[in-house]
């Protein structure tokens, strides 16, 4: 019984260890912007097989409608994208980054270590809409969202044969001095009129 309970502990470990974690989050520069202000959001990969960012896609849905403008700016070592361009109300269709790696004739480049930053977006709110708080979610894509390799063997690991986490970002908007006053004002004249 005890070699049949040691075999089983075993194999659940062997299984474990087989285990592919992918990741990519999200960093803003601010949490808490003004209207009309600009911030970066600024996408990290990481993994838990390989030793460097080989490419992937992903794109970008949110809640803000104050979102005038997004642009997209690969990291340095990405030296194939593809950029979806911004798709209107804080969301981004699809981007593709990646770099060629042949391990002895083209090592991967310095920056793209599992970890690393995959690039950022330039966010720009649009002064007169104003939402209180955004969430930025990072999409999915097909047929992989992160693929990482091996500098020294060569081998590839791909998020779709792994567990993919994908993060978000949430930032609160403050609103301008203008705005609040009109809601002191808006909470006075509903409180008048109660009485």
């Amino acid at each position: 019984m005890k070699k049949v309970m040691i075999a089983a502990a075993v194999a659940g470990c062997a299984s474990v260890s087989g285990a592919q974690n992918f990741s990519l989050f999200l960093v803003p520069s601010v949490t808490a912007p003004a209207p009309s202000s600009s911030f970066t959001l600024t996408v990290y990969g990481d993994a838990d097989v390989g030793t460097h960012l080989l490419g992937g896609a992903f794109s970008i849905e949110s809640n803000g409608e104050c979102v005038q403008s997004m642009q997209w700016m690969p990291a340095a070592w990405s030296a194939f994208n593809t950029d979806g361009g911004y798709a209107g109300d804080g969301d981004y269709n699809q981007v593709v980054f990646g770099q060629l790696v042949i391990p002895g004739i083209f090592p991967p480049a310095p920056g793209s270590e599992n970890g690393s930053h995959i690039g950022s977006f330039q966010v720009q709110l649009d002064p007169a809409i104003g939402d209180f708080s955004i969430t930025f979610d990072l999409v999915a894509a097909s047929p992989f969202t992160l693929e990482t390799v091996d500098a020294v063997t060569g081998d590839t690991y791909q998020s779709s044969s792994g567990n993919l986490t994908l993060g978000s970002a949430t930032v609160a908007i403050i609103p301008a001095p203008g705005v609040l006053s009109l809601l002191g004002l808006g909470g006075l004249a509903a409180s008048r009129r109660r009485r």
